[in-house]
């Protein structure tokens, strides 16, 4: 087959990841090797690939990738989440677009339409992942409403609960009245918001004239008010103490109680207290013995505790009341108000505090080995500064809310009979629970109809907590989980720390005794040019399929990587994924320089060619020494941009340059296989980057047929010697080679015509890259001189002087002026550097390595100015 002359990423991508599939590279069983494994995040079933997905799982490709070469048994164990929120949001939406309610199904009726769609939609995005070239173990795709793995979150359900660190208890919860569901505090998202703060007034009970005033932001609950709390030292209220108010457009009397929790100088130093509404209420209301009233309905509606608002939304009740108070002389006046209001993270639906009898996990002994062991090191963060929100959410963590009222999720295994409040067993199935019913209840006729299960679900994260153990059935069996766990690195958001991360770490110190994982690397959030999140909503976030059809999936994870440092947001640019293919082409292009070329046994190699393959075998040495660096402190953006730069410039500007034939002319076979052999090199380093492209070239440059021989699966270059004064010697070669040409472009030379260079030579002077510098300079010679070269052009590279002499055909004064205005330059840098060095305060304060640097501008400023002004002299 002929190369193509353009590489078509289109093409390339589909027959490589059957290739890879096929010859099943990706699978991983438990042997004798180090195991490196990565559990992906599990994306909600029903979702599709975002930008936030493409960072995300193209940072574990290239963890994956790299380890495998490595020698690793990498195990990448892809997987998705039943997320039950958003899962059973959108059924219930198509179940309305059909005419049909939730609440005219039974349970199973509904769940047979909650499969249905995930199985028609779920999977959609593992498939997608596949297109971005990640190399998970398909084999092994959990989800957490597998039977399995449903089984195992049952049995930790009941294992807490009969540990006693499962309890059912009657609490404030957040409250979604959309979702119809509690929420644990970390799914409340907290907006400020513009509104208004309303003073309304009560009147004090068996007075003539006399009132209270409270500044509230939510009228609407005043029909739920039980008292009137003030600060039992405010001398403003001594006379009501004892006394009582009535509430407004009721006239129901509440008490008025004392509490030091009032801040007597924050508003009108008096508090309405609604105790089934406000958290720090119903503080208030345990404390003094007050009444409760609920006034909603779990949708957000009022009920008949309601009065005239029963049947009402809460935001119309406030409209309502607002101008009901007004018009009956309540409402003293409305003031511009600011706050921060509760939304759900899944429905944005305004959080309503509401007391509620769900199931509870006591926290706090839990936590402790899980926050111990980030702050020791045990796990690492990266990068570390997230350790400090981590300590500060661990040391302050509350009883985790499991339960929510929603039928698709893991179904709580409780079983109640009869009315009594303890009248219940925690049990797997209904006959063990009817064997645990009848010990407890002590009625042995008892029969399973007697029993009726929980209707709630667990916490999506109850499951997902579970995800680096039970992907293995690791509650169960050993056979792989000791193989596997802990993981190696797992890659996630830093925004669910506390949703998972925290979660994962807790259930791995209790199951297993030991860290899920060792390293956690927290990416970025992908945001547009206006440092706006990319979302839906928004419209600013591109298409991720569309945009691997565009750039190739290899230009857009190089893209994604350029500017993604962890825990650093992400400014998305589709340019980025346009340099990402653009790099793509040059790997392309010098590939095809390779294969152009006319080799030839019987040709020598040049010295030239010799000395450029020595450096190049060092320069990829030294970066296979940065890149075990790089990629241990998980500084990958950095591991790509030197690898980018070890192809961009080293070995295509450089080496490629040096090594090409001449026109017409074959190379030695010699440089050809040398060539090839740092190709391949540089192929395995950049893989992991760009699996696809680097497959392709691979088999071009071989005969590869058998399956053993595929790059994914080829060993990762060893590093080894470096030639430390080579590789410093070829920098100040760069420069000299830069001078040169523009010694020729600025007086209009032809490369054609060759040069003579005459060389001062100081410390650092390469000579043994003399030949290099003859072919890429096309210099007809080089000679050594220790004075001025008189009409010559000069300059300074590294610590040596270099001449050119120029002919007749240069404009002497044109020449002269160019120098002058260079020497004024130099002159004015030179006073700067020089008025800092005669500053005492300066040479004191400075870091020695400061006062070291400017010392050397000004040694190097100097030894420029002697050369210019020389030049100068000669040019008469």
């Amino acid at each position: 087959m002929e190369l193509p002359t353009i590489y078509d990423p289109n093409t390339i991508e589909d027959k490589w990841y059957a290739y890879w599939l096929e010859n099943g590279y990706f699978r991983s069983k438990p042997d004798d090797r180090e195991a490196y494994t990565v559990v992906i995040p599990p994306p909600n079933v029903t979702g599709v690939l975002h930008m936030g997905h493409m960072l995300n799982n193209t940072i574990q490709d290239v963890l994956v990738r790299r380890a495998r070469m490595l020698g690793k048994n990498a195990c990448w164990v892809p997987g998705t989440d039943h997320a039950s929120i958003a899962t059973e949001a959108k059924v219930v939406h198509r179940l309305r677009e059909k005419g049909i309610r939730k609440s005219d199904l039974t349970r199973d009726a509904f769940l047979d339409h909650a499969w249905e769609w995930t199985h028609e939609h779920g999977g959609i995005i593992l498939e997608q992942l596949k297109k971005l070239g990640a190399s998970c173990d398909w084999d092994r795709t959990r989800f957490t409403m597998d039977e399995a793995y449903y089984d195992g979150v049952i049995d930790t359900f009941i294992d807490l609960f009969n540990k006693g660190l499962i309890y059912r208890d009657v609490r404030m919860v957040n409250w979604d009245p959309v979702a119809l569901t509690a929420l644990s505090d970390e799914e409340v998202i907290h907006k400020e918001e513009h509104g208004l703060l309303y003073h309304v007034r009560y009147a004090i009970a068996d007075t003539e004239d006399e009132w209270l005033t409270i500044a509230t932001t939510r009228p609407e609950t005043i029909m739920g008010d039980t008292a009137i709390c003030i600060h039992p030292e405010d001398e403003r209220f001594v006379h009501l103490h004892g006394k009582e108010a009535c509430v407004p457009l009721s006239g129901r009397r509440i008490p008025i109680v004392l509490d030091d929790y009032v801040d007597r100088e924050f508003g009108t130093g008096c508090l309405k207290v609604t105790p089934a509404h406000d958290v720090n209420d119903c503080d208030l209301g345990k404390k003094h013995g007050l009444e409760t009233i609920d006034i909603f309905h779990a949708n957000g509606t009022l009920n008949e505790q309601g009065g005239k608002y029963e049947g009402m939304d809460r935001f119309d009740v406030r409209k309502a009341i607002h101008q009901d108070l007004d018009a009956a002389g309540f409402l003293v006046k409305t003031e511009d108000y600011t706050n921060k209001v509760g939304r759900s993270e899944r429905t944005d639906a305004v959080i309503e505090p509401r007391l509620s009898l769900q199931w509870f996990l006591s926290m706090k002994e839990l936590a402790k080995p899980a926050l111990d062991h980030v702050m020791d090191g045990t796990i690492a963060f990266h990068p570390p500064k997230f350790k400090n929100s981590y300590r500060h959410w661990m040391e302050n963590v509350k009883d985790w809310c499991v339960s929510r009222q929603l039928w698709w999720g893991h179904r709580i295994p409780a079983w109640f009979y009869g009315e009594e409040e303890d009248g219940f067993v925690v049990a797997k199935t209904a006959s063990e629970a009817l064997d645990a019913a009848r010990i407890k209840s002590g009625r042995a006729d008892m029969q399973l109809e007697d029993l009726r299960q929980d209707e709630d679900v667990m916490d999506t994260w109850f499951s997902s907590w579970l995800w680096p153990i039970q992907v293995f059935d690791g509650l169960k069996t050993e056979e792989e989980v000791s193989y596997y766990y802990p993981t190696a690195d797992l890659v996630t958001a830093p925004e669910i720390m506390f949703f998972w991360v925290a979660r994962m770490i807790i259930a791995g110190y209790e199951y297993r005794g030991e860290a899920p994982f060792k390293n956690v690397y927290y990416t970025g959030i992908v945001r547009d040019q206006q440092g706006r999140k990319m979302s839906k909503s928004l419209g600013n976030s591109p298409d991720p399929i569309e945009l691997m059809n565009q750039y190739g999936a290899d230009g857009v994870r190089v893209g994604m990587l350029l500017t993604s440092p962890a825990g650093n947001d992400l400014p998305f640019d589709e340019k980025l994924c346009e340099q990402g293919r653009n790099f793509a082409n040059k790997i392309w292009n010098a590939f095809r320089l390779t294969q152009s070329w006319e080799v030839d046994h019987q040709v020598e190699q040049r010295d030239s060619s010799a000395q450029a393959i020595a450096w190049m075998k060092s320069r990829v040495n030294e970066v296979l020494l940065e890149l075990d660096a790089q990629f241990a402190e998980f500084r990958l953006s950095e591991a790509l941009m030197g690898t980018y730069r070890l192809v961009w410039d080293d070995f295509c500007s450089w080496y490629l340059e040096l090594v090409k034939p001449t026109y017409g002319e074959p190379l030695d076979a010699k440089t050809y296989d040398a060539t090839l052999e740092l190709f391949e090199s540089i192929l395995k380093i950049l893989h992991p980057f760009m699996p696809f492209q680097t497959e392709e070239i691979w088999h071009w440059i071989g005969d590869r047929s058998t399956p053993a021989e595929a790059l994914c699966i080829a060993p990762w270059p060893t590093v080894g010697a470096m030639d430390q004064d080579l590789l410093v010697h070829f920098e100040t070669f760069k420069q000299l080679v830069s001078e040169v040409r523009n010694v020729r472009k600025e007086n209009q030379i032809p490369h054609r015509d060759s040069l003579v260079l005459h060389v001062d030579s100081g410390e650092g002077y390469p000579a043994s890259l003399e030949a290099a510098l003859i072919k890429l300079c096309n210099l007809s010679a080089i000679e050594q001189t220790k004075e001025k070269v008189p009409n010559s052009f000069g300059f300074l590279a590294g610590r040596s002087s270099f001449f050119i002499p120029f002919g007749e055909a240069v404009d002497v004064d044109a020449e002269k002026e160019k120098i002058q205005k260079e020497i004024q330059h130099i002159t004015g840098f030179l006073k700067s550097v020089q008025g800092k060095l005669s500053n005492e305060r300066f040479v004191g304060n400075a870091p020695e390595s400061v006062v070291v640097m400017e010392r050397k501008k000004e040694s190097d400023a100097l030894s420029k100015l002697d050369v210019l002004n020389s030049k100068l002299k000669d040019l008469g």
